[in-house]
């Protein structure tokens, strides 16, 4: 079956649906790190963050896409010690699509809007407006490549984002 359009599920239409125990079951989450690059010593002089400018659902998909595309960008320019990047959101929305049969013969397979609570197919974050997403720190050095890696990540989101300097501003002037 296709994959439904993120426009779906990125604006907040009701309720948060997170009780897991009364679902019959969920679907994993694709995120696989949320803590990238130099774990063990995080210290660096300069810190920027990715931030969302609308309250939006972000599913896990755009979420990994956009961590793959931040991460590979400073591992392949900075090295593994050279930065370390925090995803700060995680996933806990459950998605849930009332699937419609298609093709020939659809409309004697097919229920309708009868018991049309739907089934689960995903999960995403529900994230507020000037929420964190990404924080990555950087040495001096790394500043730039840190700015376009952020920006990479921004490309992958469904809402429009703004990056902000949160530490180390005198340094890069």
């Amino acid at each position: 079956m296709v994959r439904k359009p993120g426009s779906m599920y990125r604006n907040v239409g009701q309720r948060s649906y997170t009780r897991r125990k009364y679902m019959g079951g969920v679907p994993g989450s694709q995120v696989i790190h949320y803590d990238m690059g130099n774990k063990s010593n995080p210290d660096f002089p300069i810190k920027l963050s990715l931030l969302a400018e609308e309250k939006c659902q972000i599913r896990h998909t755009a979420l990994e896409a956009a961590r793959i595309a931040a991460n590979r960008h400073l591992l392949n320019n900075a090295g593994k010690d050279g930065y370390y990047m925090k995803l700060r959101v995680y996933p806990h929305e459950v998605l849930r699509e009332n699937k419609q049969a298609t093709g020939a013969g659809a409309d004697r397979v097919s229920s309708g809007m009868r018991a049309a609570f739907g089934k689960n197919v995903g999960t995403a974050a529900r994230v507020k407006a000037m929420q964190k997403i990404f924080t990555v720190s950087v040495g001096k050095e790394n500043f730039e490549l840190a700015k376009k890696a952020l920006g990479h990540a921004g490309q992958k989101l469904p809402t429009p984002c703004r990056l902000v300097i949160e530490k180390g501003v005198e340094l890069v002037n």
